[in-house]
């Protein structure tokens, strides 16, 4: 007889009841992160309903709306030439009234070497189109996690969106240890990987493939598929809102494969 028990990870506490909106760092808006944000609209909408404190989102993004980013990211023409991260911002605050903010920067250290201001956050989520951003973000991540006092709205959680043409995913981290609670059903799991220190080399060699951004919406999709953003949007944020939902999950992200519509979990282990 089989007694093992299965592993999770319980959500941190702070998370299912805080007393203010969660801080969100949400870090690159082009074809996933568009429809994250989206996707982060609808959560907080939900857990607002459901009497949680919901979501405070910043977005983080320093390029600027092109007609090649039309079609494929959520841009009207009318944007064009505006931040990303502001005409996005503009749009949620005027369809549900929330006050999230916009970043005209990349998230990453300042000439001095030091953090950027409104740095902080308690989740953040990277949909970044190169790995050398990965690693650099993983690093001030780690370097947050050292200097963590016992503030309950202290970074906790990475969750991070990569692709390719036809296949993705989508792996969440802690950002240290998080406390679990004792249970006599599961084995409860503190701390997840990072996804740099994972899956560091597979990162690097897809760093080999050509990334430089597309002139046109044409050129755009031989790169990508039209849908591999959204879909991979949709699975990832699910994740996320389990967490908050049920207070814990038995996966910590998942590969998909778009062209024959594959998708494997992958577990807390």
């Amino acid at each position: 007889m089989n007694t093992d028990k299965t592993k999770v990870h319980f959500t941190d506490n702070y998370l299912i009841s805080p007393t203010n909106p969660i801080e969100v760092n949400l870090i690159g808006v082009g074809g996933t992160g568009s429809k994250v944000l989206t996707a982060l609209m609808e959560m907080n909408h939900s857990l607002t309903e459901l009497g949680h404190a919901g979501l405070q989102v910043r977005l983080w993004d320093d390029d600027i709306i092109t007609e090649a980013n039309l079609g494929r990211q959520r841009f009207a023409p009318s944007e064009t030439g505006l931040y990303k991260s502001v005409a996005l911002i503009n749009r949620v605050n005027r369809f549900m009234g929330t006050n999230w903010k916009a970043e005209t920067q990349k998230f990453e250290r300042n000439s001095l070497g030091g953090l950027p201001e409104n740095a902080k956050a308690t989740i953040y989520i990277t949909c970044v189109d190169n790995v050398k951003t990965r690693f650099d973000i993983a690093e001030m991540l780690k370097a947050m996690s050292k200097q963590r006092r016992a503030n309950r709205d202290e970074p906790k959680y990475w969750l991070d969106f990569g692709n390719s043409q036809h296949t993705g995913q989508v792996i969440l981290s802690t950002i240290g240890s998080i406390k679990q609670p004792d249970s006599e059903k599961y084995e409860a799991v503190a701390s997840l990987p990072m996804v740099t220190d994972e899956f560091g080399e597979l990162l690097k060699q897809s760093e080999q493939t050509d990334d430089t951004p597309s002139c046109s919406l044409t050129e755009a999709l031989e790169k990508q598929d039209l849908y591999i953003n959204a879909t991979l949007a949709q699975i990832g944020c699910s994740l996320l809102w389990n967490m908050f939902r049920y207070g814990m999950t038995e996966n910590r992200g998942f590969f998909l494969n778009l062209k024959n519509f594959y998708t494997q979990p992958l577990k807390v282990a």
